[in-house]
């Protein structure tokens, strides 16, 4: 008698899909598509002004200038994986962000490489950044697992994938070398599952009966994370 082993459940058939440059409007924040002429030098001005701790986990930088800044983002707009991003306010370029390891025969990929202004990081539109690519991958994609890793001695980024509604799924020890040293990789992820409460609960925090009159948020701390882990 042929033992029967347990296996996945069934996918219903999904056509695969690239993320393309496209540009994606909240109420508070934009993403673009990364335009070296037009993002590049607001870009650099966040750089300058920048503490040197802002590239301690990052795999490139600090940039010595302007130039080597627009050596290595010229050729961002060209490249697929990674999908390179502006993040937006008001039309003024604040940070980057990335889709990458994009596996769309799997339906998956991973957002990182974010860097952020001081002005940008914990305001409504950093948050809002991250649900507008979120619902892009979930909704317009119709991916199945969504990504984020990072150093796993990075703090403020783990912190801030639980808070996004992404799920701890363990460490990866040894996983990369950058910069000369060892990088154990904590890795998180929501899935297609997952999306709906997550939505919910952005949507719900970025909504204006949740802001003050000057701008200060009722909740300003709230935790999405609704899955497990």
């Amino acid at each position: 008698m042929t033992e029967e082993l347990p296996i996945g459940p069934p996918v219903a058939p999904f056509t695969p899909r690239l993320p393309q440059r496209v540009t994606l409007h909240g109420r508070f924040a934009s993403v673009e598509p990364i335009d070296p002429e037009r993002h590049g030098p607001e870009l650099y001005t966040v750089i300058k002004n920048a503490e040197p701790a802002m590239w301690t986990y990052m795999a490139v930088g600090p940039f010595a200038s302007e130039r080597d800044f627009l050596d290595w983002l010229t050729p961002q707009r060209e490249i697929a994986d990674p999908l390179a991003f502006a993040v937006t306010v008001d039309g003024r370029a604040l940070g980057m962000a990335c889709l990458l390891r994009i596996e769309p025969q799997w339906a998956t990929c991973e957002v990182g490489a974010i860097w952020y202004a001081p002005a940008l990081k914990q305001t409504p539109a950093s948050t809002e950044a991250m649900y507008l690519l979120a619902q892009y991958v979930f909704e317009d994609l119709g991916y199945r697992r969504y990504e984020w890793k990072c150093d796993a001695l990075n703090a403020a980024s783990r912190r801030t994938a639980e808070r996004l509604g992404f799920s701890y799924e363990g460490l990866l020890r040894q996983h990369m070398v950058y910069k000369g040293r060892n990088r154990d990789t904590a890795w998180y992820a929501m899935t297609d599952a997952d999306w709906p409460a997550i939505k919910t609960a952005f949507e719900t925090w970025l909504r204006p009966d949740n802001f003050e009159e000057d701008g200060r948020q009722w909740t300003p701390h709230q935790r999405l994370r609704t899955g497990p882990g």
